[in-house]
């Protein structure tokens, strides 16, 4: 009996994989721990084995789709075996079930598009058959008017018909003018649209001849991954920044000194503490002082964690990657920075385990090795805020001359760390954010009495 092999879940909150290539054709022999191809999510890469002997005998997808996880990719089984019957056979057992579930999507959704095309959200991502898109792109239907009744949403066959019996007809000229946005009713005998009541776009401007090269990369795999969840987090939350700095004096002190103390300080493990070590380690205490910082806006509910599960951006060679240091406003400064460091390494090198770039409850975002001095950092969703880490820079500071009287004043330069702080203002409001932000910033300039106290 053929042998479905499905893509497999990695980590409990993983919904999908990307292929990003197969490693076999279809008719290649393989053995149960031959790589059939390799997946990654926005989180790490995998491969996935055979899991039987036998022949290819299908692949079900193409390099580069994106497959929920637990949907049948390929099909294993003895040559010259019908693969679809094999496919057949194990979706029968949820033929029934399914179909009642689309029923029920058919019936509900039908009486809206009799009533009326609802138009689809320009943010929400469109799936549509290529039998669908055929169809509308023939008759000129814009698919934003078309409200998809398949599985997951998807606009099928059906969904064009019933909203094309709503629509006025084009007359022959206006279905080949191209793309255009096309009214409900138009002008000509029976409400037909004509080419005069089409809205067409400017025409691109075209590009000059010395130009040079240019490459067109498409946007797919694991970059339309994190791009479709930057996109989600600002669409959905109401993002707000605010800036503030805090002296480094301490913080460069404490990390040159642990440097010199030699033998002693590799006894301890901290003789590899860096600055973002030291910073991860002051908000890890700092926020269960501020529990409304430390949360989830899920819905119309908020979360309030009292553990800190901490999150730190690390930039991979797949993309941007956030794991997680469980419980860290429990743990010692060199247990902080050995965790950020074992994390680092394992997305760097691709080996990260799903389950350690999820669950947590507040992120660090730390650009100021490369001099950024300013940034709008973005919210790790569901969490309600994230701390954007800037370089350290000098700046001027008033210094009293000793005398009350004179009114005189020095000024001198002194290194000062920046920190951009944006919360979603759906949860937190500016003032209670601007005091945590400014009880870190005293952490920070006093690190050293945060750490004889932790």
């Amino acid at each position: 009996m053929a042998h479905i092999l499905t893509m497999p879940r990695q980590g409990n909150t993983v919904e999908s994989c990307v292929i990003t290539n197969w490693k076999v054709k279809e008719g290649d022999i393989v053995t149960p721990e031959t790589v059939v191809c390799e997946v990654e999510t926005d989180k790490a890469a995998f491969e996935i084995p055979a899991g039987a002997a036998g022949t290819v005998l299908k692949l079900l997808f193409a390099a580069g789709d994106d497959v929920p996880v637990l949907k049948p990719i390929a099909v294993i089984g003895a040559a010259g075996e019908d693969w679809k019957a094999a496919l057949g056979s194990q979706e029968s057992s949820h033929k029934e079930h399914k179909g009642k579930e689309e029923q029920r999507e058919k019936d509900s959704s039908c009486f809206s598009l009799c009533a009326s095309a609802p138009l689809r959200d320009k943010n929400s991502e469109m799936h549509i058959s290529p039998r669908a898109r055929n169809l509308a792109e023939k008759e000129a239907l814009p698919l934003e008017a078309v409200l998809g009744t398949g599985p997951g949403g998807r606009i099928i066959e059906r969904d064009v018909i019933a909203a094309l019996k709503n629509k006025h007809p084009l007359t022959a000229a206006a279905k080949a003018a191209g793309t255009a946005t096309v009214p409900s009713v138009g002008s000509g005998i029976g409400g037909r649209v004509k080419v005069a009541d089409l809205a067409f776009s400017p025409p691109p401007t075209p590009p000059f001849s010395n130009e040079g090269a240019i490459t067109e990369t498409p946007i797919k795999g694991i970059r339309k991954v994190i791009s479709d969840r930057m996109l989600k987090s600002l669409s959905e939350s109401a993002q707000f920044t605010i800036n503030a700095s805090a002296p480094a004096s301490k913080l460069q002190e404490f990390r040159m000194g642990v440097k010199s103390q030699g033998s002693l300080a590799e006894e301890l493990d901290l003789t590899k503490i860096t600055i973002n070590d030291l910073v991860l380690f002051a908000v890890a205490r700092t926020l269960p002082r501020f529990p409304y910082m430390n949360a989830h806006k899920i819905g119309e509910t908020i979360k309030t964690f009292e553990r800190v599960h901490l999150a730190f951006a690390v930039d991979s060679p797949r993309g941007l990657m956030v794991p997680v240091i469980r419980n860290a406003n429990l743990l010692s400064l060199a247990q902080i920075s050995s965790d950020a460091k074992r994390l680092a390494t394992a997305c760097q090198n691709g080996t990260v385990n799903p389950d350690e770039l999820t669950g947590s409850t507040f992120s660090v975002s730390n650009l100021g090795s490369f001099g950024v001095t300013g940034f709008t950092p973005v919210l790790n969703m569901p969490e309600v805020a994230v701390l954007g880490v800037c370089g350290i820079e000098l700046k001027p500071v008033a210094v009293s001359s000793g005398d009350a009287n004179s009114g005189n004043c020095a000024v001198r330069f002194e290194p000062h760390i920046g920190f951009s702080l944006t919360i979603n203002h759906q949860v937190i409001d500016g003032a209670p954010a601007a005091r945590f932000l400014k009880a870190l910033c005293e952490a920070v300039a006093h690190i050293d009495l945060l750490l004889a106290t932790g």
